[in-house]
């Protein structure tokens, strides 16, 4: 069988996977909620959901530093990897063991059009279209009750030493603007570093949002900011539901709307 990833790249198959290892944590959850348990055989060390995996599947590595010597004692059919979560020698060196495929993603089109390409390349194909249908009645109901919220300015950070923040190009950035926040830093690219002195200046946030992931945030960081924005509240959040995708969108519009609900 042959199919295209999101890189348009054609990955050719003798047939539907047996084994898979998951490069990517968000996909990891994906592959269990469409009922791949069986199939998956290796993980990151950031593969936490489901929380059993890290007690029965094997921990090739992280997402950007992997053991290769493991991977290939697995004998694995196809990896699963991610452009941003992944570099590009990761892919290269995966291609030398078998079959990877590369999702891309920036928006709900793009997440519904991977779980779709998962449905066809391990034969789940209704399991998918669950999924899908999930997301996107839910993803409806989230886009008439935030209609006629009102937009707020915000700065979301991901790390700390130095300060990172969410900026454009970004699927963060991407749930940001769905959910009526103006994000201040979607003038620069990526993951800016910023320098949280010049807050004020640069965009002068109403909401500041510190993510639960990468970086583990806690309330002195919080006051550490507040002194260079005296006007911003700072909200601690929940960075899986704005920067995980597949399965976990099914959960994350619920979030989004407590979230709102509780400013």
């Amino acid at each position: 069988m042959q199919i295209k990833d999101q890189l348009n790249r054609t990955i050719s198959l003798e047939g539907s996977p047996m084994r898979i290892i998951s490069l990517v944590p968000s996909q990891t959850e994906l592959l269990h909620d469409m009922g791949l348990e069986d199939k998956v055989i290796g993980i990151t060390k950031f593969c936490i959901h489901p929380f059993h995996y890290k007690s029965i599947k094997q921990i090739v590595g992280g997402t950007k530093q992997i053991k290769i010597d493991k991977i290939k004692a697995l004998k694995p059919d196809i990896i699963l990897c991610n452009k941003e979560e992944n570099t590009k020698e990761i892919v290269a060196i995966c291609e030398q063991v078998c079959a990877v495929h590369v999702s891309d993603i920036y928006s709900i089109k793009d997440t519904l059009e991977l779980i779709t390409q998962y449905g066809v390349l391990f034969n789940k194909r209704t399991d998918a279209s669950k999924i899908i249908d999930k997301i996107q009645f839910n993803f409806e109901d989230f886009k008439n009750f935030i209609r006629d919220k009102p937009i707020f300015k915000v700065a979301y950070f991901i790390w700390r030493k130095p300060w990172m923040a969410a900026g454009n190009s970004t699927f963060i950035n991407y749930l940001l603007e769905l959910n009526n926040y103006k994000n201040i830093y979607d003038n620069l690219e990526r993951y800016p570093e910023v320098n949280i002195n010049k807050i004020q200046e640069e965009g002068d946030p109403e909401l500041i949002f510190l993510s639960s992931e990468p970086y583990p945030f806690k309330e002195k960081h919080a006051f550490e900011i507040g002194r260079v924005s005296h006007h911003s509240k700072t909200v601690f959040v929940d960075g899986e539901y704005f920067s995980w995708y597949g399965s976990r969108l099914i959960k994350a519009f619920n979030y989004f709307k407590k979230l709102r609900t509780n400013l």
